[in-house]
C-alpha cells in the first residue's frame, strides 16, 4: 500500500473527485473549483489517492498545520471496504507524518457515526469531548456539531483552543 499525491491534470483526480461526493454530504465538502486550486497550488494542503499494488482504493487529504497535521477527507472506494485498506493507512501514515494527526468526526448519534469513531479509537486516536463545531464549507450552510480526534501527543485541556483556532482559521477561513 502507498499513497500517491495528486494533482488534477490526471484521472486519479477524478476517481478521488468522485469517491468525495458519493462519501460525503454536500455540506461537509468545499467547493469542487476550490477544492481544485487548493490542490493544485496550496503547497500545505496533501491530496493523496491510496493505492494498492497500483490499484486506486480510496484518498486521504490532510494539512500540514504545523505544529500538527490535520486529515480532512478519508474515503476507502464501497467496492473495497472491509479488506483493511484504512487501518493500513493510518498505520503508514504514523510511519511517516512526525507530529500528531487531528482529525473531526461527527457527533456519535447514529450506528454509523459511532462506528466510525470506534474504528479511529482502535487506530490510537483519541476522541477529545470539547464542544465543536465545524464551520460551514459553503455559503447558505450552517455550522456542524462535531468532535475531534486525535492521535500522538497533543492534550485536550491544554491544546483544544490552539488546535480549534488553527483549524478554523486555516482549513475553513473562520475566525
Amino acid at each position: 500500500m502507498e499513497i500517491q499525491r495528486i494533482k488534477t491534470d490526471t484521472e486519479l483526480y477524478d476517481y478521488m473527485e468522485n469517491l468525495l461526493i458519493n462519501s460525503f454530504p454536500e455540506e461537509e465538502y468545499r467547493e469542487l473549483s476550490d477544492l481544485k486550486e487548493y490542490t493544485d497550488h496550496k503547497p500545505i494542503f496533501f491530496n493523496n489517492i491510496i493505492l494498492n499494488e497500483g490499484k486506486p482504493v480510496g484518498f486521504i487529504t490532510y494539512w500540514d498545520l504545523d505544529s500538527f497535521y490535520y486529515i480532512e477527507h478519508f474515503a476507502i472506494d464501497p467496492n473495497q471496504r472491509n479488506g483493511g485498506y484504512g487501518q493500513k493507512l493510518l498505520n503508514y501514515l504514523s510511519g511517516i507524518l512526525d507530529r500528531p494527526m487531528v482529525l473531526e468526526v461527527e457527533l456519535p448519534t447514529t450506528e454509523m457515526a459511532q462506528r466510525r469513531i470506534n474504528f479511529y479509537k482502535r487506530q490510537g486516536f483519541e476522541l477529545w469531548s470539547n464542544e465543536y463545531f465545524q464551520p460551514p464549507y459553503k455559503i447558505g450552510f450552517t455550522n456542524l456539531p462535531m468532535l475531534i480526534m486525535v492521535k500522538n501527543g497533543l492534550n485536550s485541556d491544554k491544546d483544544f483552543e490552539a488546535v480549534k483556532s488553527k483549524i478554523h482559521k486555516v482549513i475553513y477561513n473562520y475566525e
